[in-house]
């Protein structure tokens, strides 16, 4: 199974473009304002303009109200939103929907269930959840690893994207333990926040690619 990648946190076409080159299948924009990785929208379209066909632009958002993210991504034509938060409601119509969690122990993963089949008895199934680290307060871009055992025989019964912590250095082992659909990477592969060094990414890439040959 070839399981993709995610660079989170893209501020800028620069990144964008490398990214892509490098062999990126989704990038992430963030719409968090408390983020060091926030971008506005006119950001977000000069970005999303130099994307070539088959990289995905996901828009990511925090305990935002849905009337505020059409809003955002309608003008930029995304169709792809990743949800941080307490998650009411998940599909919009025209899109894909990555419910995002943090996951601490085992009943982090019950409730996980629990939300998905709250989602599914209202036919909101998201196309995918990612799964994170627990830190208290933040949302993302920790640094924090995520708890790869506890998750080797989770089946969410949806696509699974695993982020928290991954680096060039352990992304094949979180691979191996967990076998993701995709993985997420944002501080791992930076030189400061927000800010994408293009040997990191290089060296990011090339491990899950391996991984997903071997």
């Amino acid at each position: 199974m070839r399981v993709r990648v995610k660079i989170c946190g893209i501020t800028n076409p620069a990144d964008a473009e490398l990214a892509a080159s490098l062999g990126a299948d989704m990038i992430g924009l963030n719409f968090y304002a408390q983020s060091p990785r926030f971008i506005d929208k006119e950001t977000a379209r000069s970005i999303v303009e130099v994307l070539p066909t088959g990289v995905e632009p996901v828009a990511l958002f925090v305990e935002e109200l849905i009337t505020r993210i059409q809003s955002t991504i309608q003008p930029l034509n995304l169709r792809t939103v990743q949800m941080h938060g307490e998650l009411n409601e998940c599909l919009m119509s025209g899109t894909r929907c990555i419910a995002a969690f943090s996951v601490r122990d085992a009943v982090s993963l019950q409730n996980i269930t629990a939300q998905l089949d709250l989602f599914a008895s209202v036919g909101d199934v998201p196309f995918a959840i990612l799964v994170d680290a627990h830190v208290p307060g933040q949302y993302g871009g920790t640094g924090q690893t995520a708890p790869w055992h506890l998750l080797a025989d989770f089946k969410p019964g949806v696509p699974l994207i695993l982020a928290g912590g991954l680096t060039p250095e352990n992304v094949a082992e979180a691979i191996r333990i967990v076998r993701p659909y995709a993985v997420d990477v944002a501080s791992g592969v930076e030189s400061a926040p927000g800010k994408k060094d293009a040997e990191k990414m290089r060296r990011f890439i090339d491990a899950v690619r391996a991984s997903s040959d071997s």
